[in-house]
């Protein structure tokens, strides 16, 4: 009966799953190689979520010579948004997280489409129902609603199972009939669980997780004769010989009908992987990222916002890994591909999603740069963001990769540059068309506090070919003609003796042609600006 059941629900089904194995053949890797996946639905835009779990399958096959594919999982078309596709390839070489194969790049285990993998499915379903583990279950919504009703009346578990699974043993002719109707249908497994008995999930992550055994008739196929989610994903890891899935932690429910949907099948099931979630602290509560209140949640943030895509990528490292941060401080000449990810060191509970962390970890990216290709990455950035600005890096070019190269070598390169946006914030006072621009380019400074003809007299002694030994001394030597104290040590020993020390003087000299309280070493900014320049800013202040 069975068979001819088979034959009367899929009689255009003749691939068999013999043809389809010898088809997708177990891949010829070296012992220990990943086999991983991104198998994101393109029904939205990519978050931070998507791109954390990529990044580390990527990272996962790659340290093990292994496979890293990317599956479109796009069998819920209702919900499917348009460009959404293109929008997760453009996320993905965006972060640089590139694929061996996959959607728009072909291989021999497609396709990646899994609306164009419709046959391969049912000829999977087709083999259940000769076996008499799935069968059409003809109930209507309505019926299904009023079931679930009354399960939760009686708060047990929802769901179409033992009795209330009314279609599990129709007969042939029961069957002929309802297909003569016209009455839509779905094929369901048929569930061999038993709900006092429990399984063991061994997670790489979390270890072993007790969960109770399926018992519910999952729906896998819907009466398109589209598979749900848990069938294809199943079918394909296996077809697609994939060895680890790597997914994030709201899936470990789902793990025992997974298991029994491999163990119907005949399928060996993958390793399984399960990522704490990405989680935020505010007002003192840990709670998940959230797309409608994070901006940060959606990968198109980042690239707005001027955040390194090596920056990004250092975070998610650190978060995938709890020892990445420290290694990565330590090893200046590496890079994340030198480095060896592993389940033992990823997070078990929800991972903290700091924006301040995230900004630290590009302040040392950026400051192992050099000044040169800092001003490169940036320029890309203006030119898309901000063209007036890109303008004048590109008419200022040396100006800026001189302002650029100020503190770069040396034990404690500075660290004033989180993001693309703070080249322009941090350096615009050496560019005249900005400072000037500028409505009130001294709201940080305490006017009253600048001795204006002692900066005049020092004019008169500045010389760029100075070295910065020769500069200081001149500061030095016009300290002690000037009533101030040639060393900070000797100001606080006797400071009723003096107007101020040495330190002061530079002091207002930065706030007079900077405008700020804080920059990077005066001597070089003095020298970038120029005598002109710098007289130029002084005539300026004297008139605010």
């Amino acid at each position: 009966m069975n068979k001819e059941l088979a034959e009367l629900l899929f009689p255009n089904i003749l691939v068999t799953p013999e043809e389809l194995e010898e088809k997708y053949p177990v891949r010829e890797l070296k012992e220990g190689a990943f086999v991983t996946r991104f198998g994101p639905s393109p029904t939205g835009f990519m978050h931070i979520g998507n791109l954390y779990g990529a990044f580390i399958s990527s990272s996962l096959a790659k340290q093990s010579n292994g496979v890293f594919y990317l599956r479109i999982e796009d069998t819920d078309s209702k919900r499917e948004v348009e460009g959404a596709k293109e929008l997760i390839l453009n996320a993905l070489e965006h972060f640089q997280i590139s694929y061996d194969e996959g959607y728009s790049k072909g291989g021999a285990y497609g396709p990646y489409l899994q609306s164009e993998r419709k046959e391969i499915y049912q000829a999977y379903a087709k083999r259940l129902v000769e076996e008499g583990k799935a069968y059409p279950c003809f109930m209507t919504e309505e019926e299904i609603s009023e079931i679930r009703e009354g399960q939760e009346l009686r708060k047990e578990m929802i769901g179409i199972y033992g009795h209330y699974a009314v279609d599990r043993n129709l007969s042939l002719e029961e069957v002929q009939e309802h297909l003569k109707n016209h009455d839509p249908y779905v094929i369901r497994m048929k569930s061999p669980g038993d709900m006092h008995k429990e399984i063991v999930l061994h997670d790489l992550i979390k270890g072993d997780i007790t969960l109770p055994e399926n018992v519910i008739d999952e729906v896998i196929l819907k009466k398109d004769g589209i598979p749900t989610y848990h069938f294809a994903h199943v079918v394909d890891d296996h077809l697609m010989r994939t060895t680890h899935v790597i997914r994030g932690d709201e899936w470990v429910p789902s793990f025992p009908k997974h298991l029994q949907l491999n163990q119907l099948l005949g399928f060996k099931p993958c390793k399984y992987a399960h990522i704490a979630p990405l989680t935020k602290k505010e007002d003192g509560k840990i709670r998940k990222l959230s797309k409608r209140k994070d901006p940060e949640f959606s990968v198109d943030y980042y690239q707005q916002a001027g955040i390194p895509v090596e920056g990004v990528r250092l975070y998610l490292a650190t978060l995938a890994n709890t020892n990445f941060e420290e290694w990565y401080l330590q090893n200046k000449d590496k890079t994340i591909a030198d480095f060896t990810f592993s389940f033992k060191k990823m997070p078990t509970g929800g991972t903290l999603f700091d924006m301040e962390k995230l900004n630290n970890i590009c302040r040392t990216y950026f400051s192992r740069l050099s000044a040169e290709a800092l001003y490169q990455e940036s320029l890309e950035y203006y030119e898309k963001y901000d063209v007036s600005f890109a303008d004048i890096m590109k008419k200022e070019k040396e100006r800026l990769i001189a302002f650029l190269d100020i503190e770069r070598d040396g034990k404690r390169p500075r660290k004033d540059i989180a993001t693309y946006q703070d080249v322009k914030k941090e350096s615009f006072y050496i560019f005249d068309e900005l400072f000037y621009q500028e409505e009130n380019p001294y709201q940080e400074i305490k006017k009253e506090e600048i001795d204006i003809p002692l900066l005049e007299e020092y004019m008169m002694r500045f010389s760029t070919q100075d070295s910065q030994e020769e500069w200081y001394e001149k500061i030095k030597v016009l300290a002690e003609e000037s009533g101030y104290a040639p060393t900070v040590k000797m100001y606080k020993e006797s400071p009723e003796e003096y107007k101020g020390h040495i330190g002061d003087i530079c002091e207002m000299l930065r706030h007079v042609v900077t405008g700020k309280v804080q920059t990077p070493n005066l001597y070089n900014i003095l020298n970038i600006l120029g005598k002109q320049g710098i007289e130029k800013r002084i005539e300026f202040f004297k008139k605010q």
